[in-house]
């Protein structure tokens, strides 16, 4: 068995590979079809060094940075040929592949880069630490009560942009000796100023629900996925009834680390066609697009797992219900949002119907949902939270004047150093 399994990974190694190779090549070719960037342009930067697995954690700030680029010039600096070969594709702002740190040094190098942000915590992120005069922001890529959001890493920035009172607070319980008035900036949920996305259904006097589960996780702590254990049943119950019309938007990680978790995950699919096949005017949907905006804005009722499209579906200020993890080794915050949610345990996954009927028909349940909006994103007027994430990157911007004015005259630190960089690379 040894022998077989190193045999499969030697395989899946050359794969990868040959995949990456493919990518470089693809990215460079198109690069190199386009204007070259001018030198001091750009003056913020967003570091993304993952490959095309994570894109979802870049796609839905691209209309953020695409509006925000009308105040100062953004480019995304991508060190995964995967990743990269997407964003080309896809990205509304510059973007420069720098797989090497060498890559990064002469590319930062050309360039006035003031601010950079950060969607997530990968640990290439600390290849982009060593260079000073700049603020490194955390801007994350959701707003969640998961214990992602309270990772002792936000100290490794020198700011992060938060979406409201509910993540302090949740900061503020759990690191230590952390200054969140001078290290955090309350900015909202920006990406809902810009639900993107058409309708890919006519709509009708069917219900429409949004099941969105994400994947099945990595470790016990982090097993909120529903897909086997609600998923399925849910469904079921919903295509059923003749009246519900279901949206389907599974995590794109799902089955990457369970097989069954994956296999239950394409049955699913299978039933939303054969549904559809049978009546052709259900117009159920399975959606895997890279638009996230119209499934939150449309959907009477959202199931979602314990995620960021909990609090992409609070944002949107409409019916959610939340599906309860069956691993008891599970962490569930209890403290903001999941403490006063509308649950869906795995045993009511078969009367989803009745529960769904319950929550939007429910004022108490409606006027909660509203209190926790406000706690969790203040102000949600149509072009506030812009604004805020505008001001932020302002105040950063003003600061990074009065700093540079205090040590014009020091010596740069960010000079290349050939034998870190061959250790970084």
């Amino acid at each position: 068995m040894g022998i077989v399994s190193d045999g499969r990974k030697a395989v899946a190694l050359l794969r990868k590979a040959v995949v990456s190779r493919s990518a470089v090549r693809s990215v460079r070719r198109s690069l190199a079809a386009l204007p070259e960037p001018k030198e001091h342009h750009f003056r913020v930067a967003v570091y993304f060094a993952d490959g095309a697995v994570n894109m979802y954690q870049m796609r839905q700030w691209y209309k953020p940075l695409a509006e925000l680029e009308k105040h100062w010039p953004v480019v995304i600096l991508s060190r995964a040929a995967t990743g990269a070969q997407a964003l080309v594709a896809e990205s509304p702002v510059p973007v420069a592949f720098v797989p090497t740190v060498r890559d990064l040094e002469r590319y930062i190098a050309r360039q006035d880069i003031r601010v950079v942000l950060y969607v997530n915590q990968n640990t290439r992120n600390f290849q982009m630490f060593r260079y000073g005069r700049r603020w490194h922001v955390f801007i994350n890529h959701g707003e969640s009560d998961k214990m992602y959001m309270t990772t002792n890493q936000f100290k490794a920035y020198d700011y992060a942009f938060v979406a409201g009172d509910a993540a302090r607070e949740r900061l503020s319980r759990v690191l230590w000796d952390y200054d969140l008035e001078a290290r955090t900036i309350e900015i909202g949920r920006p990406q809902a100023d810009h639900y993107s996305g058409v309708l890919p259904y006519t709509p009708d006097e069917r219900t429409v629900v949004l099941y969105a589960p994400t994947w099945e996780g990595d470790r016990p702590s982090a097993h909120y996925g529903s897909i086997a254990t609600h998923g399925e049943a849910l469904v079921a119950a919903l295509l059923a009834t003749g009246r519900h019309r279901v949206v389907y938007r599974p995590h794109p990680r799902s089955g990457v680390v369970d097989a069954e978790y994956g296999a239950a995950n394409r049955r699913i699919i299978a039933s939303l066609a054969a549904a559809n096949a049978a009546d052709p005017t259900a117009q159920h949907v399975f959606d895997d697009g890279p638009d996230l905006g119209w499934q939150l804005a449309a959907a009477d009722v959202a199931i979602v797992d314990i995620s960021a499209m909990v609090y992409d579906r609070l944002a949107a200020d409409k019916p959610l219900m939340i599906t309860r993890p069956v691993d008891p080794e599970a962490v569930i915050d209890l403290h903001g949002y999941l403490s006063a949610c509308e649950w869906l345990d795995a045993a009511a996954a078969p009367s989803v119907v009745a529960e769904t009927d319950r929550v939007l028909g429910d004022p108490e349940s409606v006027a909660r949902l509203e209190e926790w909006v406000r706690r969790y994103f203040g102000d949600t007027r149509p072009g506030a939270a812009t604004e805020r994430f505008h001001g932020a990157i302002r105040r950063l911007m003003d600061q990074w004047d009065e700093w540079h004015t205090r040590t014009t005259d020091e010596p740069d630190d960010d000079e290349h150093d050939p034998e870190e960089a061959e250790l970084d690379d």
